[in-house]
């Protein structure tokens, strides 16, 4: 699957603040991702994260 910068997904386990949406920030070997609810940025390995995906 190809991602782009900019490009909202969603994930099939909520957030702790129980939003499931995140914008692509970064893209590479690591992929680093914001939330949208809250903000926060996270940073995770392609590998997993394909895994974690939802749309």
């Amino acid at each position: 699957m190809i991602f782009e910068v900019g490009k909202i997904i969603e994930t099939k386990k909520p957030h702790s603040c129980k939003g499931n949406k995140w914008q692509i920030l970064k893209t590479g070997i690591d992929i680093k991702l914001k939330c949208i609810s809250c903000g926060r940025e996270i940073v995770v390995q392609k590998y997993d994260f394909e895994k974690k995906i939802k749309k």
